[in-house]
């Protein structure tokens, strides 16, 4: 079984998947894989449902959040498919499996005044400012995630035209407008640098290297703790922050789902959500009797 996921993983890592995708899709694979070897369970018989439902019921009960257990129940499911691809298996061993319906969970954002506080902390960096705070600045800007804006290189940033190259899930490349604000401090950063070249990537850890998922996470974490926000904030909540606070100042769905890379619309609506405060303030303005 171990070999059939090494396969697997490795056919994700030549489709160009993130190093956090393939982290978490090899997580999941090898615990199957463990679960099958400790119960002596063959590989060919390993996707059987009955076996299939015993090892996520052991999911749900060491971790019963369910959106959690989807994404491990999908990452199987796409192992399966590449089997059956590759011949190994002969049918669809999800086809009779009923999944739990995927919970609807609204995302984590910031207000704008508490945006504006992570981007001021950033800039104050005590050590790297000037990085820091195009870091920052960017990944609000464009909505990026966290894998995105350390795979960038300098060549993605269009100075002229300000758009960014974005190297999205799949490898699909999308351009997605940058503020001025983030273009300046971007060209700042860079003037700090010693001869950056454009194939060169864009963001660097201290010792000159390209800065990781994981640097990125740090830098956040610290960051976000030295905001003294009352919240848990990850790198993903500017990217929640910036499809909220532009679908809160106009922006179409549609034009959302292209600049934060969406596949689906549907993923995208998520963010129609409103404050209770700006709720009020729409239906005060909209409806005649709130007037009188």
């Amino acid at each position: 079984m171990k070999q059939w996921a090494e396969a697997f993983l490795t056919d994700l890592k030549n489709k160009n998947f993130s190093a956090q995708t393939l982290r978490t899709y090899r997580t999941v694979v090898m615990k199957f894989a463990t679960f099958c070897e400790a119960r002596k369970i063959p590989r060919e018989k390993a996707f059987v449902p009955t076996n299939l439902r015993t090892f996520i019921a052991n999911l749900q009960l060491k971790n019963p959040a369910r959106n959690t257990v989807l994404r491990k129940i999908a990452t199987l499911r796409s192992f399966s498919n590449y089997l059956m691809a590759q011949g190994h298996l002969d049918k669809n061993p999800f086809k009779l499996l009923p999944s739990p319906k995927k919970e609807k969970l609204l995302p984590k954002f910031l207000s704008v005044p508490e945006t504006d506080r992570l981007l001021d902390t950033a800039a104050q960096s005590k050590h790297f400012a000037a990085r820091d705070k195009a870091l920052f600045e960017l990944m609000y800007s464009s909505g990026l995630r966290r894998s995105e804006v350390t795979n960038l290189k300098i060549r993605d940033i269009d100075f002229f035209n300000g758009l960014v190259k974005v190297f999205g899930k799949g490898s699909k490349e999308r351009l997605v407008p940058v503020t001025q604000t983030a273009l300046q401090a971007l060209k700042d950063y860079l003037a700090t640098r010693k001869n950056p070249q454009v194939h060169e990537a864009l963001f660097l850890n201290k010792n000159g290297k390209p800065l990781s998922g994981d640097g990125l996470a740090y830098i956040f974490k610290n960051t976000a703790i030295a905001s003294h926000l009352a919240r848990r904030v990850t790198p993903h909540s500017l990217r929640h922050s910036f499809a909220t606070h532009l679908l809160g100042n106009g922006c179409d769905l549609r034009s959302l789902q292209e600049m934060l890379g969406h596949k689906s619309l549907s993923t995208t609506q998520v963010y129609t959500h409103v404050s209770l405060e700006q709720l009020k303030s729409v239906y005060d303005q909209a409806h005649p009797k709130s007037k009188e």
